[in-house]
């Protein structure tokens, strides 16, 4: 889905700093964010990691079942380089991002989660991971609802490792009031959140 004015992102990197095993042995969760910005090179590489084309012409960096690749991934963006604060969504095919909604949105965000996660609002932005679950159930059926939940955790945590890699912080979060998440960041019908994720410098 692209809604408003493609914005390239960086090119992705394919090779990093820190090999699989240190990143592994370094994750953890994150709950306090420092006030730095976060860089569109490195949303551009977590976007990639999640969801990004890796080989062929829509081949994933993460799995899926039957490559029905249910996943859409939004940016709630406060405070990162060259972005206008705002809500993006993320074009895959095209490794770009396009204006979902302007303004800072994050608050908004805060208000439709659980338990008072202050730190989804202290992140400089949030990876916001939905499914159209009708892709991969439409094929699968009923069990495709389960396979939409094993593509979800296969970006998060590609999400998490590469964060590590870059030497960002991340935690996920899974509490909260999907239909207020939907009606917060004006999802469209069919469009489930799954996930909110928030990345940057740890606190």
């Amino acid at each position: 889905m692209n809604i408003g004015k493609a914005i390239k992102l960086p090119p992705p990197k394919t090779k990093g700093q820190m090999s699989l095993e240190e990143a592994i042995a370094g994750r953890s969760s994150v709950r306090e964010y420092s006030t730095d910005a976060l860089s569109v090179v490195h949303l551009s590489q977590l976007l990639w990691a999640a969801q990004g084309i890796t080989h062929g012409d829509r081949f994933r960096a993460a799995p899926s079942a039957g490559a029905t690749y249910p996943l859409e991934l939004f940016v709630v963006a406060g405070r990162v380089e060259g972005l206008e604060a705002g809500i993006y969504s993320y074009d895959v095919l095209n490794h770009s991002l396009h204006l979902h909604m302007e303004g800072e949105q994050s608050q908004k965000l805060l208000e439709a989660s659980s338990f008072k996660q202050d730190f989804i609002a202290q992140a400089p932005a949030d990876i916001v991971v939905c499914a159209v679950y009708e892709r991969t159930t439409g094929f699968y059926g009923e069990r495709g609802v389960r396979y939409v939940h094993m593509d979800a955790g296969h970006a998060a945590e590609n999400i998490a490792l590469q964060a590590v890699a870059l030497g960002l912080g991340t935690v996920m979060v899974g509490a909260f009031d999907d239909d207020a998440v939907s009606t917060a960041m004006c999802l469209p019908e069919g469009l489930q959140p799954l996930y909110v994720i928030p990345v940057g410098k740890a606190g």
